[in-house]
This record gives C-alpha cells, sequence and structure tokens, in this order.
C-alpha cells in the first residue's frame, strides 16, 4: 500500500510540474481545439484552449512504469498496450479537431473498426496471454463461468468504456477527475486481492490525474482531449477485468455509463420521435448546464457521484469474495 501511494504521489507531482511546459508548447504548436456550435454557447470561450494534453500523463504514467520496472510484468504492458493503441486513435481524431486546420477527425466507421479491433486484441490478450478466469464474481452469489461469451463481453466493455470516458471529457476537470476516483476505486481493490503492482499502477495512474486537474481544473488552461480520455477508458476496463471485479465496472464508473448512455439514448430517441428530445442537451453534463447549473457544480456533483460509485463498488467488491 505504501509503495501504491508513493507512486501516486510522485506521479502526481510529476504531472503538475511537466504541465507547465507541456501547455506553453501545445500553444507554440496552435493545437487549440474547435468548439462545436451545437454544444452550450458558454463554451464558445473554450476555443483555441489547447487539447491533447492527455499527452502530458500518458508520458508519466509509462515513464514510471518503465522506472519501477512494471513493464517486466505481462499484466502492467497490458493495460498499458491498450492505452497506447487508444491514444493514437485519439491522437489522430484530435488532429481533425483543431481550430483553424484543414483536416477532418477520424471517419466514424474508420473510429469503430479501430475501437473492434483493439477491443478485439484486448480480448484475446485478456484471455490467453494473461490466462484470466473466464468466470465472473457476483456478490452474495458465487463464481460463474461465462465461456466464449466473456471474449465478446470483454471487446464490447473496452470499446463502450472507451467511449464513455470521452464523451465525459466535454467539461473542465470532469474525465479527469471521474477516472482518478475510478482507478483509486479498483487500486484498492486490486491491492486487497494481494495484486500489488496492478494496485501500484492503478495509482500511478491516479496520481498523474491528480497533477493534470493542476492544469485541467475550470477554467482549463489545458484539454486531455481524446488522446487521453480514450487511452483512460480502455486502460480502465483492461484493469477490470483483471481484477476478476469487471461486473462492478459500471458502478465504479457510474459518471461515464450515464454520460454516455445519455448520448446513445437522445440519438436514438431524435431519430425514432422525428426530433424529439429526451434530455435538455446529450450528454448528461450538459443537461444539467442547460437546467442553470453552472459548470464547477456539474463537475462537482458529478466527482461526488463518481466517489459515491467507487465506494460502493470496493464494497460489492469485498462481497464478491466472502
Amino acid at each position: 500500500m505504501n509503495d501504491a501511494l508513493l507512486l501516486g504521489v510522485l506521479s502526481l507531482i510529476a504531472t503538475a510540474i511537466a504541465g507547465y511546459p507541456a501547455v506553453a508548447l501545445l500553444r507554440r504548436l496552435k493545437v487549440g481545439k474547435e468548439i462545436s456550435e451545437w454544444g452550450p454557447e458558454t463554451h464558445q470561450a473554450k476555443a483555441g484552449v489547447p487539447t491533447m494534453g492527455g499527452l502530458a500523463f500518458l508520458a508519466v504514467i509509462a515513464a514510471v512504469t518503465l522506472a519501477f520496472n512494471f513493464f517486466g510484468r505481462y499484466s502492467i504492458a497490458a493495460p498499458l498496450t491498450v492505452m497506447g493503441a487508444f491514444a493514437l486513435v485519439g491522437f489522430v481524431d484530435d488532429l481533425g479537431s483543431l481550430q483553424g486546420r484543414p483536416q477532418r477527425a477520424l471517419n466514424k466507421r474508420v473510429k469503430l473498426l479501430a475501437f473492434l479491433a483493439i477491443g478485439a486484441a484486448s480480448a484475446y490478450g485478456i484471455s490467453e496471454l494473461l490466462e484470466v478466469s473466464h468466470s465472473v464474481n457476483i456478490p452474495w452469489d458465487r463464481r460463474r463461468d461465462l465461456g466464449g461469451l466473456y471474449l465478446a463481453i470483454v471487446l464490447g466493455t473496452v470499446v463502450l468504456t472507451a467511449g464513455g470516458v470521452a464523451v465525459t471529457d466535454g467539461l473542465d476537470g470532469l474525465a479527469g477527475g471521474a477516472s482518478a476516483l475510478a482507478y483509486t476505486a479498483y487500486g484498492v481493490i486490486a491491492l486487497l486481492q494481494d495484486q500489488d503492482y496492478l494496485g501500484a499502477f492503478c495509482f500511478t495512474i491516479a496520481g498523474a490525474l491528480l497533477g493534470f486537474l493542476w492544469h485541467n481544473s475550470y477554467p482549463a488552461r489545458v484539454i486531455m482531449g481524446d488522446t487521453g480520455a480514450l487511452a483512460l477508458g480502455g486502460g480502465l476496463a483492461v484493469v477490470a477485468f483483471m481484477t476478476g471485479q469487471w461486473l462492478i465496472l459500471p458502478i465504479i464508473g457510474a459518471v461515464f455509463v450515464a454520460d454516455g448512455a445519455s448520448s446513445y439514448l437522445q440519438i436514438a430517441y431524435y431519430k425514432l420521435t422525428g426530433g424529439k428530445r429526451i434530455f435538455r442537451m446529450a450528454p448528461l453534463h450538459h443537461h444539467f448546464e442547460k437546467g442553470g447549473w453552472s459548470e464547477v457544480h456539474v463537475v462537482q456533483r458529478f466527482w461526488i457521484a463518481g466517489a459515491t460509485g467507487a465506494a460502493l463498488g470496493i464494497v460489492l467488491a469485498t462481497e464478491a469474495w466472502s
């Protein structure tokens, strides 16, 4: 536990410090994000804020992991590789969202194919290389083997979690704070299960995200972009399966589920009803902004929801062992 906490603190300090030159470099490169005209009017003030800030905390995570020889463990290389693959997809997509640039974001079909490919590779790696059990821990019940269905669940969960975190990255500090809480929860679960290396890895990520919030909290000086958000979501899903506690991922990641589901529901309902909406605006965090909540209040209250889900997830994980 002490080692994991120390790595978390080290990552926090390193990311907070590295953020200053990183933000300055991104500004010189003029990688300001273009804000969609369909979002809340107040968000137009964010136009030009540097994006791709996820590169900063991902670099720290990789450096700390390498420095402490976590790469020697396949179990750490797995989530890190998935994070790297999603970061690459996000980076290419971010290039197409830059203000005043001629290139376009990734085609939706190409992006989906990339997601599915990474998800399939994750399923194979978790099942065949790490030899993670295909059974699931069910609280107040027994372990149940899922057989071949497990691979499909891994693929779908990796894809949906990556997308959910990306959708949540719409307010200053929201995705970073919620992800830090989720990784902390799985870090605690891993340590309680004597998966010390995995717990340390989760705390490394959580610490790096807290350091990133030094620059990303309202008003944000930098945005993580899909480069960071997709990587965080993909990595979180892999970690959940490695602990065997993936069934509680929707609880620990409740903020991502709510934001992601609200977007899909809004689109589906809009098409089915010929223009009607369930929410004032999707995703859910914009719904509350339209209802009069300030951006800071939305973020703080979503963090509270994330902390509640994280705590409940830890409780349910301990129940699954008993």
